[in-house]
């Protein structure tokens, strides 16, 4: 037994880096264990492994007497002096004890003990590694797919990406090389829980920071970021040092410094925008390249909005595909958005598209109608009301009685003019 745990112990100090001390108090405590179990006599049973050759001695309490009696629990006077000469009757000593079973139980304990132990230690090593990793960027290989998570393989540990945390733009084969981002590190029962994602806005933020070396020094700094994983994400930055221009430190010589961000991410879209003090000036840069005609700021309590008017072939710009810009640049600067046309250059064609809809859209008045009216010149509710039943029967050739039918339905949109 000695040398096949002298074995196990070097393997296992070597190869796992788990402290051979470690595993040798793990031996101790599962014998004693084991030991008190099966011998149940023997009061107060002790393990002592020696350190270098790994020989087993156990130890028992024994109440010191002058007249043994059959009990095992007790010791003459004469040889408890051997272990203590100061001892006297009624003290307890703790003597070594030949346990009839030791050998057995010590083969069949041993291995199951450092075995336990060997998981623990190594959950608690794994646990030590990553308890302050929360943050990082780790690499791992996909190993399995359970329910929607992602289990990667980090080497000496497992770590899950969950369903919530994947870019849905992004699928994974089993042994695909995957980097991703530290949620949390927990200790759990089980071992050490490491969670993972690729879709979290920090994602991004370290990959600058790994990538963009001014960041790292201090030079630039990232003021804020938002993101929809796999599409889009806009990240505002700013420099400390005039001379250095942050957004061009992010793109990189070439934008390659950019350009091995959005590999990294499966080709998702980044805007870098100038950081600004000035909300306005913020909101410019982030909405780029819309060029914008007006900017209001709206500030009433807690309610925080911006109006932004743009000219009308701007708007879509600005707005962006399902209106993605504008909420990018809404989560960006921490302030509502409220884009508009500017309507002070609407087309002529535009404004009488817009009327007659408007006047169509009036219980009563048929698309025709309203075309009719609109190129008789009435291109508001206002200006027929401000006409004569008999006008609209001789501008739009009509009978009077039609005219005023039209002219009542006009007058039942507007509630003050009823009352």
């Amino acid at each position: 037994m000695n040398n096949e745990l002298i074995a196990i112990l070097n393997y296992m100090e070597k190869e796992r880096g788990i402290e051979r001390e470690t595993l040798v108090e793990a031996v101790e405590f599962a014998l004693q264990s084991a030991l008190r179990k099966a011998s149940p006599q023997e009061h107060g049973l002790r393990i002592v492994i020696d350190r270098k050759s790994c020989d087993i001695k156990a130890f028992a309490i024994a109440t010191v007497v002058d007249h043994p009696t059959v009990a095992r629990d007790e010791i003459v006077l004469e040889d408890a002096r051997k272990i203590n000469p100061k001892v006297q009757p009624g003290d307890v000593v703790e003597r070594e004890v030949t346990t009839a079973n030791l050998g057995r139980i010590a083969a069949q304990t041993a291995k199951q003990a450092i075995a336990q132990r060997i998981r623990q230690a190594e959950r608690d090593l794994i646990f030590d590694e990553y308890k302050d990793r929360t943050g990082d960027i780790v690499s791992g290989a996909v190993r399995q797919f359970a329910r929607g998570d992602i289990v990667i393989d980090l080497g000496r540990a497992e770590a899950l990406i969950p369903a919530r945390e994947r870019v849905p733009t992004e699928e994974y084969q089993v042994g695909d090389r995957v980097r991703a981002y530290v949620v949390s590190v927990q200790n759990n029962a089980n071992g050490p829980a490491i969670v993972l994602s690729r879709s979290h806005p920090d994602f991004v933020r370290r990959l600058f920071e790994l990538e963009v070396s001014e960041i790292g020094d201090g030079i630039v700094s990232i003021k804020g970021i938002a993101r929809e994983p796999g599409y889009r994400t806009k990240i505002a930055v700013t420099s400390t040092d005039e001379k250095v221009d942050p957004v061009g430190a992010c793109v990189g010589m070439r934008g390659m410094r950019v350009k091995n961000i959005v590999r990294e991410l499966s080709g998702e879209k980044i805007d870098i925008v100038r950081w600004s003090p000035d909300i306005k000036t913020y909101v410019i840069n982030a909405l780029a390249p819309a060029k914008l005609s007006k900017i209001e700021i709206k500030e009433a309590g807690e309610s925080r909005m911006i109006s932004v008017i743009a000219d009308p072939e701007q708007l879509s710009l600005a707005i962006g595909k399902r209106g993605q810009n504008v909420r990018l640049t809404a989560k960006l600067v921490g302030w509502k958005i409220d884009i508009h046309k500017d309507d002070s250059a609407i087309s002529f064609e535009e404004k009488v598209a817009h009327a007659i809809s408007e006047l169509a859209a009036i219980k009563g008045i048929t698309k025709d109608m309203a075309q009719r009216l609109v190129a008789a010149g009435f291109l508001s509710v206002e200006g027929i009301l401000a006409a004569e039943p008999r006008d609209l029967s001789e501008m739009l050739d009509i009978e009077i009685s039609e005219a005023r039918r039209l002219y009542d339905a006009i007058v039942a949109t507007q509630p003050d003019i009823q009352d």
